[in-house]
């Protein structure tokens, strides 16, 4: 089940837990993040990428007509992928980049969390969850030590994905809720 929790960052106080979608995209709309909930494609857990895509292609054109984004791709990620540790390592700590992250979990699920305006919130996403986090947001991913997921990227320029990190331990005092 989808998943927002917030803290404030100073005091590591917990400030919210919610499992309700429509509360979720509220609260991250408020700090410039897109969250929505799209009906999961009735595919197999080995579909290839041709296949998901084609399955989400009427709500990725509307929403890449919308963004101006211009495609979008699948990646996929096993607990027996042989760089799944450094594959993980790379997102782990704070970081930016210059375009938006945007994913579509067709199946497994991740950690988003993002460091604004004093607080880090921990969007924690299952299979049916898009999340847009805008361009120059710091924030970190994480999808547990065993990740196992599919998600479709969407993206303008695959170069705005280069991770710039802001050196910060925020990312070690917030780790992701994963479970």
């Amino acid at each position: 089940m989808s998943r927002l929790t917030v803290w404030d960052a100073d005091t590591n106080a917990q400030i919210l837990v919610t499992e309700d979608p429509e509360r979720i995209a509220a609260e991250l709309k408020a700090i410039g993040v897109r969250f929505e909930r799209w009906p999961l494609a009735p595919l197999p857990a080995d579909a290839d990428a041709e296949a998901i895509l084609a399955a989400y292609r009427p709500h990725l054109d509307a929403f890449l007509a919308s963004t101006g984004a211009g495609t979008a791709d699948v990646i996929k990620l096993t607990p027996d992928h042989p760089q799944k540790d450094a594959m993980r390592a790379k997102f782990l700590s704070e970081h930016t980049h210059t375009e938006d992250e945007v994913r579509f979990f067709h199946s497994g699920a991740g950690n988003f969390v993002l460091h604004v305006d004093g607080k880090v919130f921990d969007a924690h996403c299952v299979a049916g969850d898009l999340i847009s986090v805008p361009a120059n947001s710091r924030h970190w991913f994480d999808a547990g030590e065993n990740p196992s997921f599919a998600v479709v990227r969407v993206f303008t320029d695959t170069s705005g994905w280069t991770p710039h990190y802001t050196g910060t331990d925020m990312a070690a005092r917030f780790p992701a809720a994963t479970a």
